[in-house]
């Protein structure tokens, strides 16, 4: 760490030597105070204060190491198939701090694996807008709830309810992200300089590691497991079998008056199940009670709860009779760094993967390989966090393995960051497809957020990856209410509602109806950026002097104006 900070500010060498310079820097921290002070000492005080105050400022920096690529990528769209349509802008991200990369996706960047890309809006050919739904106004619509009892009937008496899944209006039958991003991924594993970045990474930040005492086993016992418990009968009222209902008299008929007049199934429906609940509970108290093991509902009960729509803790977390036919948990383990459950679990979650890229998505058996596996959902730049303020599990990259009688059928890939939970890409067994797990899925994430939220309460958004309008099959993402599209243009968020019409005549457009609004968080001194170029921390005013390259200072900026002026501060930029 010396090394680094000898090689960019002591004199006579190229880099920081003016106290103005440090102090725009550092900022007004005790570090900039300190090396200010340069001039009123001697020469050997001013390099002891030097190494000092560059320790100082190296543990206020970021450790989001990104190495970005000029220009823009295309390749064969995996909405449209068109061979060369999609469009974008990327960088490979050797680590990056949860606030970061918040930060980021709140700018419409994306992951896959350690790979942070951003499409290129107005250019590629099925624009994909950032979209987040606000779960704590969240309430499931008619389908949602048909999938919930669905799992719920499969759960208790093993039904399985007819029907062709596939053609599931609610299931996602193509996932969200890029679908020709594999050979992108491994193109990119090439042209990566991983061995020189390794060594110079470990040269400068080890001895730092060592000081801060990071310990990357300390996730490993942060496990959630919820538990689908098997308590109490279920209560739904709704009948196993179709119900006969009797047929409207036709025209020219006379109704029978004797008998009482039809009403419609779901009418009779909603008076068997207040009767019964009547019967359970006469003293009006609230039926069933929550299952061990999982997170109290957000919205309490009420006294008179007949007329109250349920929750959708209440519908996810319904009671299960004694003698139900399964038994479903919901495991969130942490998989980098990875724990001790994730590598117990490695081979099978990977053979759930397998299948379903062979089966749903048509791949040969030797595409979905183990180290594509791992390099796709597995490997992740997010680095660990464990704020004492911060959810039990901790900040980072997760799986949600999905457990059915011991053995897992669907695992959820998500991000959790300090305002959101994020859906990074499901899999899971194609024999399961009659249960809409995609839809199921995200059910249970949104309640996740909602969970975490009780703890962490500035995280409140689950955030549901791209909406693409222009594709019918992920237009599915729309229908989790209430919800919010990033403007492309000045990054704010705005009500997907307001957003639709626009869409319909047109696959790209500014949400924001300011005509004069401009994106607050752009690039304003690309100066003050921040390089990590030989070893030597520097900000890029300093490190543009010292090349001769046109070209290096026209990708410099591009990546300035996408990342915004926060992120190229507090992000390392690693130049060779």
């Amino acid at each position: 760490m010396a090394r680094a900070a000898s090689a960019c500010g002591v004199p006579g060498e190229p880099g920081l030597r003016a106290p103005e310079q440090l102090r725009a820097r550092l900022g007004d921290s005790r570090a900039a105070r300190c090396i200010v002070g340069w001039r009123r000492r001697g020469w050997a005080e001013r390099r002891r204060a030097w190494r000092a105050g560059a320790m100082a400022s190296w543990a206020a920096l970021s450790p989001s190491i990104v190495e970005y690529f000029e220009g823009e990528d295309s390749y064969r769209c995996g909405y449209c198939k068109n061979e060369s349509g999609s469009r974008s802008n990327g960088m490979w991200a050797h680590s990056m701090t949860v606030q970061d990369y918040q930060d980021l996706i709140d700018r419409g960047w994306r992951r896959s694996g350690k790979y942070v890309y951003k499409p290129v809006m107005n250019q590629t050919c099925c624009p994909q807008y950032t979209i987040r739904c606000r779960p704590l106004q969240f309430q499931p619509s008619k389908s949602h709830k048909k999938v919930l009892k669905k799992m719920l009937k499969f759960l208790a008496k093993g039904e399985i309810s007819k029907g062709n899944y596939e053609d599931d209006p609610m299931e996602p039958t193509m996932e969200d992200t890029v679908a020709g991003d594999f050979g992108l991924i491994n193109k990119l594993d090439i042209q990566c300089d991983l061995k020189t970045l390794s060594g110079d990474l470990t040269e400068s930040f080890d001895s730092e590691e060592k000081k801060k005492g990071k310990s990357p086993k300390k996730g490993e016992s942060n496990e959630f497991i919820q538990s689908q418990d098997i308590e109490e009968k279920l209560g739904s009222g709704e009948p196993s079998h179709p119900v006969k209902m009797p047929m409207a008299p036709k025209p020219g008929k006379g109704a029978d008056l004797s008998k009482p007049p039809c009403r419609k199934a779901k009418e009779i429906r909603k008076e068997r199940k207040r009767l019964k609940l009547m019967q359970q509970n006469p003293a009006g108290e609230p039926e069933g009670f929550q299952a061990q093991g999982e997170p109290p509902s957000l919205f309490p009960p009420k006294a008179n709860k007949s007329n109250q729509p349920k929750s959708l803790e209440d519908l996810i977390f319904e009671s299960l009779p004694e003698n139900a036919s399964h038994k479903l948990e919901v495991r969130v383990v942490r998989s980098s760094p990875p724990s001790s459950q994730f590598k117990a679990t490695f081979q099978e979650s990977y053979q759930v993967y397998k299948r379903y890229q062979m089966v749903i998505h048509k791949d040969p058996p030797d595409k979905p390989t183990v180290s594509q596996f791992t390099r796709f959902l597995c490997s992740s730049p997010l680095e660990a966090e464990n704020p004492p303020n911060g959810p039990d599990c901790g900040y980072g990259s997760f799986h949600q393995q999905y457990w059915l009688d011991g053995r897992i059928i669907a695992v959820g890939v998500i991000d959790i960051l300090p305002y959101c939970v994020s859906s990074v890409y499901l899999y899971y067994d194609p024999d399961y497809s009659f249960l809409s797990l995609g839809v199921y899925s995200a059910l249970r994430e949104i309640a996740f957020t909602r969970q975490l939220h009780q703890k962490t309460s500035q995280l409140s958004y689950y955030y549901m990856g791209f909406y693409i309008h222009s594709c019918p099959k992920m237009k599915y993402k729309g229908q989790y209410r209430p919800s919010d599209l990033l403007c492309p243009e000045t990054y704010v968020w705005v009500p997907i509602e307001q957003c639709l019409p626009s869409l319909e005549n047109s696959k790209y457009c500014r949400f924001n109806r300011d005509p004069e609004a401009v994106d607050e968080g752009r690039s304003k001194d690309p100066d003050r950026l921040q390089v990590f170029y030989k070893k030597a921390i520097m900000p890029y005013g300093v490190y543009k002097k010292q090349q001769k390259d046109p070209g290096e200072e026209a990708a410099v900026l591009q990546y300035a104006r996408l990342v915004g002026q926060t992120c190229s501060e507090r992000m390392l930029l690693f130049r060779n």
